[in-house]
């Protein structure tokens, strides 16, 4: 167990006494495992309080012995930093009704577990619209966890949408933290002509993307914005702001405000956007995406929504 004890700690009056963080593989991934780990550090900091967490957290046996210790240690406000943990945390949270559990893209079923739900089919859409604007070869591979992720219908309307032409290859991994597997997909969409791959993935974004970098390819980013891995592969990244997120629930637990039940986020919330612009896209066709985006927090359409009721009143 990994202990984040705070500085000249303070009585707390709130609610939260200490935090965990429960990880499947890694805070080190640069990607969705670090970003759980700061939004922790964000809690600790805020509040002053002790944090702990435990990384390859991805079985139910070793996910109850944490939340055990966790809960010797007075820890009432846990985070599974993953869609598995939904099925963990339903018979768990009836065990320790004291503690609030939080989880991601999963159901929420008792009273103290609040799911968080990120919508990201419209980032995902805009995503593939540059990847459909940016395709030499118009061949597109996307590698996703799975096909349940709203990245996947999203990506891949946005580049159809953008590029008729467009020929969008999905192979899925089956696991969020194959890296190896998504390497090996990499390599087959690549030697399938594939220019620009956008993998879908909470560890294996980045070395998918530094493959992609050393054939001089293209990339979409994922959870972060991966654009520091290279200006001239990174054409723009599908963003989530966890650690946001993190520091929101936390705040309503303290006021004793957090919701149960399932809570879900999409643009309009200004945690989930699209990440920095690789120069190689061109500067009018950002333009119109960002009116196009700009369109859609105010409408919440999307525009082949649109084109599909135009064509309809014809």
């Amino acid at each position: 167990m990994i202990i984040l004890a705070s500085c000249g700690r303070a009585d707390n009056h709130g609610e939260i006494k200490k935090a965990g963080l429960l990880i499947p593989d890694s805070i080190n991934d640069q990607g969705w495992g670090t970003k759980g780990y700061k939004g922790l550090l964000k809690i600790q900091s805020r509040y002053d309080v002790e944090v702990y967490y435990k990384e390859g957290m991805n079985s139910k046996s070793v996910v109850e012995r944490a939340v055990k210790e966790f809960s010797q240690k007075g820890v009432n406000l846990i985070y599974g930093h993953g869609h598995a943990y939904d099925e963990y945390f339903h018979d768990l949270s009836l065990e320790y009704p004291d503690i609030h559990f939080i989880t991601f893209n999963g159901t929420a079923k008792n009273k103290n577990i609040t799911n968080i739900i990120f919508n990201s089919y419209a980032s995902s859409f805009f995503a593939g619209m540059v990847a459909g604007y940016m395709t030499e070869t118009n061949r597109i591979g996307m590698i996703p966890a799975f096909e349940w992720q709203p990245e996947v219908k999203g990506f891949y309307e946005g580049a159809r949408y953008q590029n008729n032409n467009a020929h969008v290859e999905i192979q899925y991994v089956n696991h969020f933290d194959n890296k190896e597997k998504a390497l090996e997909i990499a390599e087959n969409l690549m030697s399938n002509r594939c220019d620009i791959l956008y993998p879908i993935g909470d560890s294996y974004s980045v070395p998918v993307i530094e493959k992609v970098k050393e054939m001089g390819l293209y990339a979409i980013g994922y959870v972060t914005d991966q654009s520091d891995l290279g200006l001239q592969t990174v054409l723009t990244s599908t963003i989530q702001d966890v650690d946001t997120i993190y520091e929101l629930t936390a705040e309503q637990f303290n006021n004793g405000q957090i919701h149960s039940g399932n809570i879900t986020y999409d643009f309009q919330s200004n945690v989930i956007s699209l990440g920095t612009f690789s120069p190689l896209v061109d500067q009018e066709f950002i333009e119109d995406l960002q009116r196009l985006i700009k369109k859609y927090k105010e409408t919440g359409e999307l525009p082949h929504i649109e084109k599909k009721k135009a064509g309809a009143s014809n």
